[in-house]
C-alpha cells in the first residue's frame, strides 16, 4: 500500500469544534457520544479475525463497496494491529462517526480516516480516506487562511479532480458522437504549444514546447520528470505520472472507464500536443514511469 492507497475520491472534509484530543461535537452541536470508541474497538476485532463481511458495509455510493473492501482486505495484509488497537482521534457528526489514526504500511505510517454509519444500534463501515482537510482546526471566525495540506497531496487532488472531469467528458461525448469525435474534442495541442511559445519566448519554439512540459508536468501537475535529452531534432523526458497512479489507486474511475480507453485519453492528447509543435512522438512504458522520445525530421 502507497501513501494514497485509499481514495482520494470524496474529501472527508471534518467539521465542527474540538471538546478534547480524542472527541468533537457534531455539526448540530450534540455532545460526543461516550462509547464511539467501541465502534473502532469492534470494527478492529472484526477486521483482524477474518476478511471484511460485505454485509457490514454501507457505502456513500453502491459501486463504491467492492473498492472500499478491497482497501480493507489490503490493510488488512500488512497490518501492525498494535497500532490498530491504538484510540484514535474520534469525531461524531449525527449518525456518522469518524476515526482518524495513524498507521503504518510498507514503512510509512500516516493518519488514515475511517468513516462509519450507525443504524439501529449497528454500525457500519462507510469510506475510506488517506487525507483529511483538518477544518476542524480552522479557528475563530472571520478567518482567512485555512488549515493546509502538503504540495503532493494538493497536486493530486488537482489531478484527480480534471481527470475525473475528462472521464465524464470522453463518456458522454463517446455516447452522443463516438469515440473518435470524444477524443478528438479533449484533445488540446494548439493552445498548449502556443502556450509554451508565449511562456517559454527564450528558445526556438521546438525546444520550447520540451522546456515547457517538463515544466508544467513537474510545477503545476505535481508529476516527477526528468529532461534527458534536448536538441532542435531530439527530446527524451522521462515521467511518472499522475494519471495512471490515480486511475490504479482511486476507486471511482474503473468503475467509469476501462484502462484501453483511459490510456487512450491520455495518448490522444498527448499526439496532440506534439504534432502542433512540430514533434513526432513515441510513448514507452515502464511500471510506473512513461518514456516520451520526441524526433523530428531534419529539413
Amino acid at each position: 500500500m502507497t501513501t494514497r492507497a485509499a481514495s482520494l475520491l470524496c474529501m472527508l472534509v471534518i467539521l465542527g469544534t474540538c471538546a478534547g484530543p480524542r472527541a468533537s461535537a457534531s455539526s448540530q452541536g450534540r455532545p460526543p457520544v461516550r462509547n464511539d470508541l467501541h465502534v473502532w474497538q469492534e470494527f478492529v476485532d472484526l477486521l483482524s479475525a477474518a476478511p471484511f463481511p460485505p454485509s457490514r458495509v454501507a457505502p456513500y455510493r453502491e459501486e463504491l463497496r467492492a473498492p472500499m473492501l478491497g482497501f480493507l482486505s489490503t490493510m488488512r495484509s500488512k497490518a501492525d494491529w498494535s497500532e490498530w488497537r491504538q484510540d484514535p482521534e474520534v469525531f461524531r457528526v449525527g449518525d456518522q462517526v469518524h476515526f482518524i489514526s495513524s498507521l503504518t504500511f510498507d514503512g510509512h505510517r500516516q493518519p488514515y480516516c475511517f468513516s462509519f454509519i450507525t443504524k439501529d444500534g449497528t454500525w457500519f463501515f462507510q469510506h475510506l480516506e488517506a487525507v483529511s482537510i483538518r477544518l476542524d482546526r480552522l479557528g475563530p471566525l472571520p478567518a482567512a487562511r485555512f488549515p493546509d495540506l502538503e504540495e503532493a497531496d494538493k497536486a493530486w487532488i488537482r489531478e484527480e479532480i480534471q481527470i475525473s472531469r475528462d472521464v465524464w467528458m470522453f463518456n458522454t461525448l463517446q455516447g452522443e458522437k463516438g469515440r473518435e469525435a470524444a477524443l478528438a474534442w479533449l484533445r488540446d495541442g494548439a493552445g498548449y504549444a502556443l502556450a509554451a511559445r508565449a511562456l517559454v519566448p527564450f528558445a526556438t519554439p521546438a525546444k520550447a514546447f520540451i522546456l515547457y512540459l517538463c515544466w508544467e508536468q513537474a510545477n503545476l501537475r505535481g508529476n516527477a520528470v526528468v529532461l534527458e535529452r534536448l536538441d532542435e531534432d531530439e527530446a527524451v523526458v522521462r515521467m511518472k505520472p499522475l494519471w495512471f497512479a490515480i486511475y490504479e489507486r482511486t476507486a471511482h474511475l474503473k468503475q467509469q472507464i476501462g484502462l484501453a480507453d483511459y490510456r487512450s485519453l491520455f495518448e490522444s492528447r498527448w499526439q496532440d500536443r506534439a504534432a502542433s509543435a512540430g514533434w513526432k512522438l513515441t510513448i514507452a512504458y515502464a511500471q510506473d514511469e512513461c518514456v516520451f522520445r520526441f524526433s523530428r525530421a531534419r529539413e
